[in-house]
């Protein structure tokens, strides 16, 4: 099953949900969230699949914090990468293609009117791949995609961290803050982690975007007003990406803002789906 820009979409019922198996992890937890016994929504409202994509190194239960948070009729699942956790004997992807073409193969069953995606880092750039593979396919836009701590294309020169050593990458790790400190002291720790952060380096630095694509999707683009990965004004130029409603959030902190504020992260997301909101949000700007 293999998907680029000029070929469909394969799948069928089988395969697809074997497919979602291999790169989706429901996380449980939900709050109000949780299906009825007869598996529809609690509430009233569309039910929704907010499907979360990762930082590089990073693995689905980063979004674990997400989980009890949210309120009836949303489905929390989060993205699994290959060479990791419960995928280790997996070989990293190392090229877009890798995990864009699969995840959308994956997802395209399910692609209906509420699917939302939401990728952080280098997850948003993956999301927002995957979001055109689905238009492409179905000739219709997502309910929303949300692209998180990652500049706009085109708004920085590409950089070649992957291409130094294992300190270079902590370097950068130490650079963009929320990295455990064990990790970069302790040996064991560290020959785990770096093969899958390097292959993930070396995805997200070789990449680059179609140049003119345009989505259809409405588009919110969120970040830390400190992160020195993306400023304020790199995450606004996303607003040239898609045709569709655009909306800008920007939170206090850095890079992994999203980690230290899941209530207030959580709140602007479900206010840009037109959901409700969990009581004592601190809401961030929205200009």
């Amino acid at each position: 099953m293999r998907l680029n820009r000029t070929t469909r979409i394969v799948t069928g019922p089988d395969r697809g949900e074997e497919e979602r198996r291999r790169w989706l992890r429901p996380l449980d937890g939900q709050g109000s969230g949780s299906r009825s016994a007869s598996g529809s929504a609690s509430g009233s409202g569309q039910r929704i699949r907010l499907v979360c994509f990762p930082h590089a190194g990073g693995a689905a239960g980063s979004f674990r914090p997400f989980a009890p948070l949210l309120p009836g009729g949303v489905d929390l699942l989060a993205v699994q990468y290959p060479g990791r956790h419960d995928r280790t004997g997996e070989p990293c992807a190392t090229r877009m293609e890798e995990l864009a073409g699969p995840l959308a193969a994956a997802l395209a069953p399910v692609s209906g009117d509420g699917l939302v995606l939401l990728g952080h880092s280098m997850g948003a750039a993956v999301a927002a791949e995957v979001a055109a593979r689905l238009e492409e396919h179905t000739g219709r836009p997502l309910l929303r995609l949300f692209v998180s701590g990652r500049p706009a294309p085109g708004t920085r020169d590409p950089v070649s961290v992957h291409e130094g050593g294992d300190e270079a990458l902590l370097a950068d790790l130490r650079r963009l803050g929320g990295t455990d400190e064990a990790l970069f002291s302790d040996p064991a720790l560290r020959s785990l982690v770096l093969p899958s952060l390097r292959a993930d380096y070396r995805l997200i630095e070789t990449y680059r975007p179609a140049e003119g694509r345009r989505l259809r999707t409405p588009l919110t683009a969120l970040t830390g007003d400190s992160d020195p990965e993306v400023t304020p004004e790199e995450a606004q130029a996303w607003r040239s990406r898609s045709s569709g409603p655009f909306r800008l959030h920007v939170f206090p902190g850095g890079h992994f803002y999203l980690l230290e504020r899941p209530v207030a992260v959580l709140g602007a997301v479900l206010a840009d789906l037109g959901r409700g909101a969990p009581a004592g949000l601190e809401w961030p700007s929205t200009p």
